[in-house]
């Protein structure tokens, strides 16, 4: 049985597609089959299987992390639990008598604020012309004519021309 053989039945490509989910690289996922690199490349050409697994789990963990970072670039609201003290008081004959502590896991709606490193990330890749820190400036003279029409302007404003 080759190597390859376990890889493209259905088990070993589910593995491989959660390793690919898993974030994994290729050169990784060849070290957990036991094989280089080269030989999962040569795999991903001869077995579209192969490929395709790989592929369908590291889009969903792309589309898992786009989502991520829309949300921290939009802000959003989370539950959270946190533990609190649920505190009771015991009276006999209207007298105190003890208190009673315990912890209690109680769910707080939070919202996370928007973060700006995330909308200028988003931004410079979505919009990149609109967004980006380079600005293209288009030239419409040659340098001799730019010159030419530096000296005659300098000219007109010390009166020489």
């Amino acid at each position: 049985m080759a190597k390859y053989d376990k890889w493209i039945e259905p088990d070993g490509l589910l593995i491989l597609e959660a390793w690919a989910r898993d974030g994994l690289t290729d050169e990784t996922v060849a070290e957990k089959i036991g094989i280089v690199p080269s030989t999962l490349y040569e795999w991903k050409k001869k077995y579209s299987e192969i490929s395709e697994a790989l592929k369908r789990g590291k889009e969903v963990v792309d589309i898992e992390v786009e989502n991520a970072l829309l949300n921290n670039a939009k802000g959003f609201t989370y539950t959270e639990q946190v533990i609190s003290t649920k505190k009771e008081v015991i009276y006999k004959d209207g007298k105190r008598v003890k208190e009673i502590s315990e912890p209690v896991v109680v769910e707080v709606e939070r919202f996370k604020q928007p973060e700006t490193t995330a909308q200028i990330f988003w931004l410079k890749n979505r919009k990149p012309k609109e967004w980006r820190d380079k600005t293209e400036v288009a030239v419409t003279q040659t340098k001799s004519e730019a010159v030419d029409e530096m000296e005659k302007y300098l000219a007109e404003r010390s009166g020489k021309t």
